[in-house]
């Protein structure tokens, strides 16, 4: 009945914008080429769990290269995924271990908190060792090419948007519920065999769990696109883990290079962090950008978001230029975030990003 409502998730399968920037995640979308984490489960990887960190990073980036060469192929037509073996240690495993290695010395986001989460420390993020869940269902909210999106929302994020329209999730007002890897692989595929188009994995910020979402692909045995949603703010060995295992990099790309993103979400470098991460996920998959228009932030944050993702990632990108803004939590605290955008605000960032360039944004 989602299509009642939603008639642009039916429309935009013959977008062919949409379907240009987005190509491979539509093919897997309709099982026509497999997810990222189906060929990584396969390919082959010789490595041993007590090695160096830096040994086994530079095994990974060997292994990176090969996976897009062997992706490139599969896609070609030139091999077939059903013909290679399961190997006894695959890419995806080391990968798993790699990030269950970066928690003994928490780095997964650009905090770089450096607790040992194995041992009970919580850093900023205040997240443990055990995924926790807040909610699992099918989102119609979402952009047309994701709905219905296979949503999981869990706790915890690596910022403190004092305008979060999340924050129970976020600041872990919920207590939220704690779900084992093979317990949470079952709901990824019970998603999918209901008609959902991805796994979503959002919060909060999905990055703090990285390790526990790696493993839990481990067991999941269906083709579904995996969807990154994510505040952007998360550590370069974070987004060389992510490399091979998504295939749509869903993320906020919140504020300008000023001081915005400290003043209003505690996030010290953000542009620098967030464009670099932005960079990673056009190299390594394919994006669809979130760009929150605020109230007062258009010339300041909005005007040089645009301007950059269309000089640095494409005009035909595809970003969704967001009204939906609303004050939440302690947005009271932020004078010019007290009100939600004016039509004229909102003019004001189509124009820019008809001046941007960009061809392939939706409001």
């Amino acid at each position: 009945m989602w299509y009642i409502f939603r008639r642009d998730a039916l429309e935009v399968l013959h977008d062919k914008k949409a379907r240009a920037s987005l190509a491979r995640y539509f093919a897997v979308m309709g099982d026509e080429k497999p997810a990222k984490f189906m060929i990584a489960k396969r390919l082959p990887a010789k490595f041993d769990e007590n090695e160096p960190l830096k040994d086994l990073w530079i095994k990974h980036e060997r292994l990176t290269e090969d996976f897009y060469r062997i992706q490139n192929e599969i896609d070609s037509g030139k091999m077939d995924l059903e013909d290679m073996e399961t190997p006894e240690k695959s890419y995806l495993d080391l990968k798993i271990t790699i990030a269950g290695k970066i928690l003994e010395h928490c780095h997964l986001c650009n905090r770089r908190c450096g607790v040992n989460r194995l041992r009970g420390e919580l850093g900023y993020c205040r997240c443990g060792t055990q995924i926790t869940v807040s909610s699992i269902f099918e989102h119609l909210g979402e952009e047309p090419e994701l709905v219905p999106s296979g949503t999981i929302f869990t706790m915890g994020c690596t910022i403190r948007c004092l305008h979060c329209q999340n924050w129970t999730i976020s600041q872990w007002f919920e207590s939220g519920e704690v779900y084992t890897p093979e317990r949470l692989a079952l709901a990824v595929e019970r998603l999918r065999k209901s008609g959902c188009r991805n796994a979503n994995l959002v919060g909060g910020e999905p990055t703090p769990w990285l390790a526990q979402w790696l493993e839990t692909f481990r067991h999941v045995n269906v083709n579904i696109p995996v969807v990154w949603n994510s505040n952007s703010y998360y550590s370069e060995e974070t987004a060389r883990l992510l490399a091979g295992f998504v295939d749509i990099y869903l993320l906020d790309f919140k504020y300008g290079p000023f001081d915005c993103a400290k003043r209003i979400s505690d996030a010290p470098s953000y542009w620098e962090v967030c464009t670099r991460n932005h960079l990673y996920g056009k190299r390594y998959g394919e994006l669809i950008i979130r760009v929150l228009v605020l109230p007062n932030h258009l010339e300041c944050c909005t005007k040089y978001i645009l301007n950059w993702i269309a000089e640095n990632l494409g005009r035909d990108t595809r970003t969704n230029v967001m009204f939906q803004y609303r004050p939440e939590w302690r947005a009271y605290e932020v004078p010019e975030l007290s009100r939600r955008l004016n039509a004229k605000e909102m003019e004001r960032a189509i124009e820019l990003a008809r001046e941007a360039g960009l061809t392939n944004f939706i409001t």
